[in-house]
């Protein structure tokens, strides 16, 4: 059959898991709104495996988005994946959320910035070429990140429909596919790292983010 690997994929506002072998996904799940992924997302893999007559162990590792995105959301799915590596003694690959997104743009595009909202006028932007990388994730505001786009520069990433930029005609979210290939020649996290591992999240949660500006206010 191939190596089988788990895919999970919850930096949206909707949760996705799937199963991969031979560089396509084979089977695939939606799961519903982020406050309802830690009830759905184990149910889930156990019902694909099912279908594929597989144990856990039988898998041969798993692949998460970590982020930026939804923060309760990458935190379910980063503990799930943990969980599951742990479990199966299998290993676990950590993709950026912006590499899969960056995967997702037509061919002929090799200039791309990604962007996300992170709230309070501000965005997650980092730059990439030919599926690579050009600087580190930052947080700037909106308004400087946007104002001096460069021609023959695409845009992707869930920020597009914050901003009112859809005719950018990209999908905004990462797909299992495009998780797959911002995977493909990535190193398995070594077992420190595995239990090491949090969401890429320059900033703190909204929660986090009320606390610290109201005990500023006082």
């Amino acid at each position: 059959m191939g190596d089988t690997w788990l895919l999970i994929e919850t930096s949206g506002r909707t949760g996705r898991a799937g199963l991969a072998r031979d560089g396509a996904v084979v089977r695939s799940r939606t799961l519903s709104e982020t406050r309802r992924m830690a009830r759905d997302l184990a149910p889930c893999i156990g019902e694909m495996l099912r279908e594929e007559n597989l144990a856990p162990k039988d898998a041969a590792g798993a692949i998460v988005s970590i982020g930026p995105g939804s923060y309760t959301g990458l935190r379910v799915g980063i503990a799930t994946a943990k969980s599951f590596a742990y479990a199966t003694g299998r290993p676990l690959i950590a993709v950026p959320t912006f590499a899969a997104v960056a995967r997702q743009v037509p061919d002929p595009a090799r200039n791309i910035w990604v962007l996300a909202d992170a709230l309070q006028g501000l965005v997650y932007i980092q730059r990439y070429r030919d599926g690579s990388p050009l600087d580190e994730l930052r947080i700037a505001p909106a308004s400087e990140a946007l104002a001096n786009v460069p021609a023959g520069v695409w845009l992707a990433g869930p920020g597009l429909a914050t901003y009112a930029m859809n005719d950018a005609g990209l999908v905004p979210e990462p797909s299992l596919d495009s998780l797959l290939r911002a995977a493909s020649g990535a190193a398995p996290l070594d077992r420190a790292a595995m239990f090491a591992l949090e969401p890429l999240y320059l900033r703190g949660s909204s929660a986090e983010e009320k606390a610290k500006t109201s005990g500023e206010s006082r």
